[in-house]
């Protein structure tokens, strides 16, 4: 984990351990106070670790929440787009590899395209069970593991809100984001030492 540490550094990465989802929560909320506004990544660890619900719960920040039950899709997608341009955006990871860098796929691409450009700052919760040892397996852990789950969560989420299932393989992972690097002091990474997310 040292030299994972070491390697994200140098990219220029801020990286700190947790424990467990509980240390996770409490070292998330010292960037959420200090954040006026807030832009949300679809991000199951988020929700895991209660992040979203602390989120969610502070009043006194301008939360651009595209999950809020009963907005049309076209509230949703303005609200993505607002969050991109947020003081901090919160998401997940899904694969970092052993050299330090970040590997991620998205359907309609505000959380790639997020981590890439946009919000001030960056805070990603990641489980240990996201560390791969190279690029590759970084890729192939995107198809083969959090692509699968996401398809099977999404679905399941749309047929519970009456909706048609539609997501696939095709459609949930076709955007790609490889990072190898960022201005220092933009992207904070919390690895928590538990298996989380997809």
């Amino acid at each position: 984990m040292q030299k994972l540490k070491e390697n994200l550094e140098q990219n220029g990465f801020s990286v700190y351990f947790a424990k467990d989802k509980k240390e996770a929560l409490l070292l998330s909320k010292s960037f959420i106070d200090d954040a006026p506004s807030i832009g949300l990544g679809g991000s199951t660890t988020v929700v895991e670790i209660g992040l979203l619900n602390y989120i969610l719960d502070k009043k006194d920040k301008k939360v651009h929440n595209q999950y809020e039950n009963g907005i049309n899709m076209q509230e949703n997608i303005k609200r993505r787009r607002e969050g991109m341009l947020a003081d901090l955006y919160v998401c997940g990871c899904n694969a970092i590899t052993q050299n330090g860098e970040l590997v991620n796929a998205d359907g309609s691409g505000n959380r790639v395209a997020a981590q890439i450009f946009g919000p001030k700052k960056l805070l990603i919760v990641v489980g240990k069970n996201k560390i791969v040892p190279t690029l590759e397996d970084g890729f192939a852990r995107v198809l083969n593991i959090a692509a699968v789950k996401n398809i099977n969560r999404m679905n399941t989420k749309a047929q519970e809100m009456g909706k048609e299932p539609k997501y696939n393989i095709n459609n949930i992972a076709n955007k790609f984001a490889y990072i190898n690097g960022d201005e220092i002091g933009r992207t904070h990474i919390i690895i928590v030492d538990e298996e989380l997310g997809f």
